[in-house]
C-alpha cells in the first residue's frame, strides 16, 4: 500500500509560482508512473500532467503546457509540479496519483492505483 502526501499548495497571486510535493511512503513508488490532478470548485476532477517511471516521458493537459512542469526524484521516492504563470483558473485543490504501472502517463483515472488527500491551490486575480 502506497501512502501518497501532497504538500506546497497555497495561496498566490495571478502571474505567481508554487511548487507541489508529492511525497511516496514506499520506495516502490519508483516502479511507477505519476500524475497529478485537480478538482475545481463545481467541476469533475482533471489531468493535469504524467510521468513515466524514470522520468523519460511526460504529458499535460493543454491548458498547462508551457505553464507547468512534472518531475521526480526516486532517491526522495517524490514527484513535483512546478507551477508557473498562474491563473486564476488553475485554482483548485490538486492531487497526486500512482499509476498501475511504470509508463502510463494519461488522464484515465483507473489506471491510477494510489491517491493522495489533495492540497489546495488558490489564484487570486
Amino acid at each position: 500500500q502506497v501512502q501518497l502526501v501532497e504538500s506546497g499548495g497555497g495561496l498566490v497571486q495571478a502571474g505567481g509560482s508554487l511548487r507541489l510535493s508529492c511525497a511516496a511512503s514506499e520506495r516502490t513508488f519508483s516502479n511507477y508512473a505519476a500524475g497529478w490532478f485537480r478538482r475545481a470548485p463545481g467541476k469533475e476532477r482533471e489531468f493535469v500532467a504524467g510521468i513515466t517511471w524514470n522520468g523519460g516521458n511526460t504529458n499535460y493537459v493543454d491548458s498547462v503546457k508551457g505553464r507547468f512542469t512534472i518531475s521526480r526524484d526516486n532517491a526522495k521516492n517524490t514527484v513535483y509540479l512546478q507551477m508557473n504563470s498562474l491563473k486564476p483558473e488553475d485554482t483548485a485543490v490538486y492531487y497526486c496519483a500512482a499509476a498501475s504501472g511504470p509508463y502510463y502517463v494519461g488522464p484515465r483515472v483507473n489506471e491510477y492505483n494510489y491517491w493522495g488527500q489533495g492540497t489546495q491551490v488558490t489564484v487570486s486575480s
